[in-house]
């Protein structure tokens, strides 16, 4: 019979409110979705202005699900399993970030590292081409290391009654650096800061993220106190990577029913997604130059720059939508567990009947995820008809409002189920067992107020009092579930490539006119008269949202 796992130390997080507390807890977030947005704001262009086809440039990106596909749930498995005296999640944070920034540096100079080692022209070209590659695939494996520790971090820390608040929060801190990140975009940052930082803008940029990133990560290590785990449930567990995976299959072919039943509108969900998350701002330039007789490529010192500052500008009011969406909507959206608390806020008596009816009236948060598919598909259904700067911002504006609940349900709902699985087992190293208080009307989830001490600890010969809530967190499996979580995030990115490859390849096998050297306004004009390929994408990503609506209404009625 497997033992319960021991602990020593409580988790803490710096801070003196609950709203001070969950920033801290969730800011990390903010730095990695800065690089994410960067990464797929300017790599792609920069691609196509290498001379890479964008057939080519879509097998590029197969580095995102194929380093979320291995890095999520490994690093789930190892962390799940590390007895680091810095905790569990935090020595993965901390480590990816630095080869996140490094990495980036690489990308932003990479003809300059080539050019220290190569002197051939033909044999420069080829090689800037590889080494940007390379590091695409780099920044992606280290990120994906990092962000599966900071989400983990989340459901560690937090009791059940605070998982939705707390994924409430990372969409906010989301849509804070997709906003800050896609806003900077839109600066010409040469002009601001001269070539200090660099000659180009995708070089400044390059330069503020790894810096960012670093920072936002730092912060969020330095805020929180990890537990220590000291054994884990089964004490000969190995790390070794056979037995490793042979842990995710069987974990993954064998998952709880609503787990499962979340992972697969996640799957259906995220072939839609990819091509709007990865290929937006190139389309949105594209319309720009394509249909705008007053743009003239040719005349452009920096295409690169102009189609990001265009492509951002629209992704800047994509993340104003995210965040507005991150903190209303939580405000009139049901929490998952309300019906298990049966809390409902009391006014004056004059208005107790208006706010009773608000409370029974309010969309439960599966409700609002199926819905937000349905805006999503038919945002996407609308994308081959654009035909101005305007109506493409629209479209990707709307994106906004589904985008914030995408960042926010999955990790909800799978917060409640992992530590709804992992309540009953959870014991400290010196042989006490702990429960975690929570008082729905409460700001605070400490025990109890105003001490800032976040567990209570009840030794196994004393009974615990009645009032004591079961709302423990233990998160002992969390690295691994939302590792899964992550393949099922994953996985459809591969066939969201492949659906590019080939649409690219059939529609728009050559270079870039918008971004290849050699490109002209005559070939801008041609391209125009076909339909554009990313669109095509975007289509049929919408189907796929579809997808996403069923596979909820499913998941609604096994809750039911």
């Amino acid at each position: 019979m497997p033992q319960a796992a021991s602990w020593a130390g409580t988790p803490h997080i710096k801070g003196s409110t609950e709203s001070m507390r969950m920033a801290l807890l969730t800011v990390s977030l903010i730095g990695l979705q800065f690089t994410w947005g960067f990464e797929m704001t300017y790599c792609t262009p920069y691609l196509l202005q290498l001379g890479l086809t964008k057939s080519k440039t879509s097998l590029v990106w197969i580095a995102g699900p194929l380093s979320g596909l291995i890095m999520q749930p490994v690093v789930g498995v190892l962390a799940d399993n590390s007895r680091s005296k810095w905790g569990r999640r935090r020595p993965f944070m901390i480590g990816g970030s630095l080869a996140v920034g490094a990495c980036l540096l690489v990308l932003g100079w990479t003809k300059e590292v080539v050019a220290m080692f190569v002197t051939e022209p033909g044999m420069i070209k080829s090689c800037t081409i590889v080494l940007a590659v390379l590091c695409i695939y780099a920044v992606d494996f280290a990120i994906n290391a990092v962000q599966a520790s900071c989400r983990s971090l989340i459901v560690d820390t937090l009791p059940i009654s605070k998982q939705q608040i707390g994924s409430a929060w990372a969409s906010r801190m989301i849509a804070i650096g997709s906003l800050v990140g896609y806003a900077a975009g839109t600066i010409d940052l040469v002009k601001i800061f001269g070539p200090t930082l660099g000659d180009s803008q995708f070089k400044q940029l390059a330069l503020i993220a790894a810096v960012f990133f670093n920072v936002a990560v730092g912060l969020t290590a330095w805020a929180v106190q990890e537990r220590v785990l000291i054994s884990a449930k089964d004490p000969d567990a190995k790390s070794d990577v056979v037995k490793m995976f042979n842990k995710i299959l069987k974990m993954t072919l064998n998952l709880p029913d609503r787990i499962q039943a979340i992972c697969w509108v996640q799957f259906w969900a995220w072939i839609g997604w990819f091509p709007f998350l990865f290929y937006s701002t190139t389309w949105v330039g594209e319309v720009y130059f394509r249909y705008h007789p007053e743009t003239d490529v040719s005349t452009s010192k920096d295409t690169l720059g102009d189609i990001g500052r265009v492509g951002s500008l629209s992704l800047v009011v994509f993340s104003i939508v995210t965040f507005l969406g991150s903190v209303l909507l939580p405000l009139i959206i049901q929490s998952p567990d309300q019906d298990r608390r049966k809390f409902t806020p009391r006014g004056p008596s004059s208005i107790t009947p208006i706010i009773e009816t608000i409370q029974r009236n309010k969309p439960d948060l599966l409700t609002a995820w199926q819905w937000s598919h349905l805006i999503f598909a038919g945002a996407m259904c609308l994308a081959p008809f654009v035909r101005s700067l305007q109506s493409a911002t629209i479209i990707v504006a709307l994106c906004g409002i589904p985008w914030a609940l995408a960042c926010w349900a999955p990790f909800a709902f799978m917060g409640i189920e992992i530590n709804r699985l992992t309540t009953p087992a959870t014991m400290l190293a010196n042989g006490s067992s702990y429960r975690r208080l929570s008082n729905p009307s409460s700001d605070d989830f400490s025990s109890p107020a105003p001490s800032p001490t976040f567990l209570r600890l009840n030794h196994l010969d004393r009974d615990v009092d009645d009032g004591t809530s079961n709302d423990s967190s233990t998160g002992e499996t969390a690295g691994i579930y939302l590792g899964i979580l992550n393949l099922f995030s994953t996985l459809p990115q591969f066939v969201g490539t492949f659906i590019s490859w080939i649409v690219f390849s059939i529609l728009e096998p050559g270079k870039s006119p918008e971004l290849h050297e050699d490109g002209s306004k005559d070939d801008v004009e041609k391209a125009a008269d076909g339909p554009n390929a990313i669109a095509v994408c975007m289509f049929i990503g919408a189907l796929s949202a579809v997808g996403a609506s069923y596979a909820t209404t499913r998941m609604k009625a096994m809750t039911k």
